[in-house]
């Protein structure tokens, strides 16, 4: 089996910083794409950002400029740093990963959640 384990939400004011980790563990033979996506109440879930392959990474428009997503390979790790915060920002976000485990093969996995709530 695999888990996707979250940290790093909570409230922070307008303007001001969050960074989100995502680990994965269990089996894991490769990991192909690990991102976040988030939903606001009354809407629907976006994506936020993923990186592919270690390098590759794409984002919504919304967030280009201020977010910046990043892997660490040797810990199944990613992480996103989330600077000049907005209200509308405010959401839950959720990691996923798209991971080939030893014996189950490629499947899509999700974290729990973490709220990230910026103050006006």
């Amino acid at each position: 089996q695999v888990q996707l384990v979250e940290s790093g939400g909570g409230l922070v004011q307008s303007g001001g910083s969050l960074r989100l980790s995502c680990a994965a563990s269990g089996s894991i033979f490769r990991i192909n794409t690990m991102g976040w996506y988030r939903q606001a109440p009354g809407k629907q879930r976006e994506l936020v950002a993923h990186i592919t392959s270690g390098t590759n990474t794409n984002y919504t428009d919304s967030v280009k400029g201020r977010f910046t997503i990043a892997g660490d390979n040797a810990k199944n790790t990613v992480y996103l740093q989330m600077n000049s915060l907005k209200p509308e920002d405010t959401a839950v976000y959720s990691c996923y990963a798209y991971i080939q485990g030893y014996s189950k093969g490629w499947s899509h996995y999700w974290g729990q959640g973490t709220q990230v709530t910026v103050s006006s």
